[in-house]
């Protein structure tokens, strides 16, 4: 299955895919939108063209460079355009989610913390929040909720987005090459990448207390 998936990378429609999952995750988390990135990454670790047409063709270094480009691109190009349009819909509909935030004490302790932060010029938090599961979706809405204006958020959500991309393709591709195109190699890169999801969750949890003490 993963041949096949390697082969469908040269497909456009398979960027459409990628591109609408990471687009929409900013509203619903549940998404396997990293996975699904990595996924693919795996799948063109062990692909060329030359499979296309059946011909043998010798391995090379940047074989490969074109499709990580282009994966790299559509992730962290629907990264940025899901944060924008979630921190439009809170920006324009603020007394909304603001509703929608003060009914979880999780979310409201966490609008906070994000809030103090990017007054702060907390710009790297939004690159850590990334990889927190649901962090994204928090700081975009949260930043919008609260007016923050789109020259502080636009620029670090862009970032936020390519290394976010970056490293997950990266992830999958080197994972791809070390263990082997299947699904073993992809558990272990989505392993990795579900590590450091956790220890940045972790690391934003302890700012506060840091900023206290």
């Amino acid at each position: 299955m993963l041949e096949t998936l390697g082969t469908l990378i040269y497909a456009p429609w398979i960027y459409v895919l990628i591109a609408l999952s990471v687009l929409l995750d900013v509203f619903l988390p549940l998404l396997p939108s990293g996975v699904l990135v990595i996924a693919a990454a795996t799948a063109a670790a062990g692909t060329t063209a030359a499979d296309m047409t059946g011909l043998a063709a010798p391995p090379h270094p940047s074989a490969h460079l074109p499709e990580m480009f282009f994966l790299v691109l559509c992730a962290a190009t629907a990264s940025l355009l899901g944060d924008l349009a979630a921190y439009q819909l809170a920006r324009h509909g603020g007394a909304r989610f603001e509703n929608v935030i003060a009914r979880s004490r999780r979310l409201t302790t966490a609008q906070q913390r994000l809030g103090q932060a990017l007054i702060r010029g907390g710009g790297p938090l939004m690159v850590l929040a990334r990889f927190a599961p649901a962090g994204r979706s928090v700081i975009s809405l949260a930043a919008g909720a609260t007016q923050r204006r789109a020259k502080h958020f636009v620029p670090w959500s862009a970032i936020a987005g390519l290394t976010w991309a970056g490293y997950s393709v990266c992830l999958g591709y080197f994972g791809g090459q070390l263990f082997g195109v299947n699904w073993g190699s992809t558990a272990i890169s989505v392993a990795a990448l579900f590590t450091v999801g956790s220890l940045a969750a972790y690391l934003l949890h302890r700012r506060p207390s840091a900023a206290r003490a």
